[in-house]
């Protein structure tokens, strides 16, 4: 796994499986070369709305969302150009079979991870609501009552997840896993592996800030080396060094989030928290009430971000089951794949 400190990664370890799968004298039509082409300028188009206006922007719950909804887009899009290509089954290797089942697993995995982390998220909020209910008595009683809910919530929060802690090994298998085996001599199979290698380019490195983001360590974040052939690499990169390095510089300040609405309901936490231990007096009402308006504004945006998440990670996951489903649907049947190798919709048909 890739440390601050270690030079860029290949996210295909072995040298280019192209040279593989792409024989000497294999050459695209206009047909299929405008096919890839109008796949990859997609690709690209979504990578630079994920581009931060600002540093404010990474890592941002709103920031998270878009990225999660860029992978659906994407791995749909595997889908429509299946449809373009009519790949029928009969071309697609058990070993190249095998090779997706595997991935789709750990896509699988790694959402259920994502999800039990949101889920515990939203627990935390709750330990928050329930210190903003005490706080809106000044009895002795009930500041108490508010002090144990933060402490309980510090608690929480700096907990470590089970799930997240095992994301750095999926991760490892899946970047291991995309030295895709050989594909028949076919210009069709080419465009298909060439258009997977970019999506699983923007799976990788998405899944990687999220692991980053949950774990509160750099330790799962990877920096991928895309040759320059590709023509959404240079887009890629700069998007993939601006939050990379983003991430490092919070880390190594002593953060102990990157994840903004979580670092604004701390920052609110640690101004307040004082204030109803008795720790810090202070006869200003007006100055007490602010502090607990910010922590209720903090909460709230906190609690808005992670459930428009959690939407977005549950509909991941669909897209990869669905897909996954779709082919072992039409493997069954001898059918023609239509679906997604990467994940698809259910109305995912057999074409003749």
């Amino acid at each position: 796994m890739s440390r601050p400190q270690d030079p860029p990664r290949s996210f295909f370890p072995f040298g280019n499986p192209f040279r593989m799968i792409s024989p000497k004298g294999t050459t695209l039509s206009p047909q299929l070369l405008a096919v890839l082409c109008a796949f990859e300028a997609t690709l690209e188009e979504k990578l630079k709305k994920l581009i931060p206006k600002s540093k404010d922007e990474v890592v941002s719950l709103s920031w998270m969302t878009s990225a999660m909804q860029a992978l659906c887009e994407s791995h749909n899009d595997i889908k429509t150009l299946m449809t373009d290509l009519e790949l029928p089954v009969t071309d697609w290797e058990e070993k190249w079979i095998d090779v997706y089942l595997d991935i789709s697993v750990k896509l699988l995995d790694i959402c259920i991870a994502f999800s039990s982390e949101l889920s515990r998220l939203n627990q935390g909020h709750l330990l928050l609501q329930c210190t903003l209910h005490h706080l809106g008595s000044s009895s002795s009683d009930q500041l108490f009552r508010a002090c144990s809910s933060l402490d309980g919530w510090r608690q929480h929060v700096s907990s470590k997840n089970p799930r997240i802690e095992k994301c750095g090994s999926i991760l490892d298998n899946l970047v291991g896993s995309s030295d895709l085996p050989k594909v028949k001599k076919s210009a069709k199979g080419k465009v298909l592996m060439q258009a997977i290698y970019g999506v699983k380019v923007l799976t990788v490195f998405v899944c990687s800030v999220f692991a980053t983001a949950f774990s509160g360590s750099t330790k799962n974040l990877i920096d991928m080396d895309v040759a320059d052939v590709y023509s959404w690499a240079p887009t890629f990169k700069g998007l993939q060094n601006l939050v990379n390095e983003e991430i490092r510089v919070r880390f190594s300040s002593g953060r102990i989030t990157v994840l903004n609405e979580l670092e604004a309901v701390d920052s609110s936490v640690r101004e307040l928290y004082p204030i109803i231990q008795g720790v810090v007096e202070t006869t200003e009402t007006e100055s007490h009430a602010k502090t607990v308006e910010k922590l209720g504004r903090s909460t709230e945006n906190f609690s808005q971000g992670v459930d428009l998440l959690v939407k977005e990670v549950d509909g991941f996951f669909q897209v990869v089951l669905s897909g996954r489903d779709a082919l072992l649907s039409n493997l069954r049947s001898g059918a023609t794949i239509n679906g997604d190798i990467l994940g698809g919709k259910r109305d995912a048909q057999a074409v003749n």
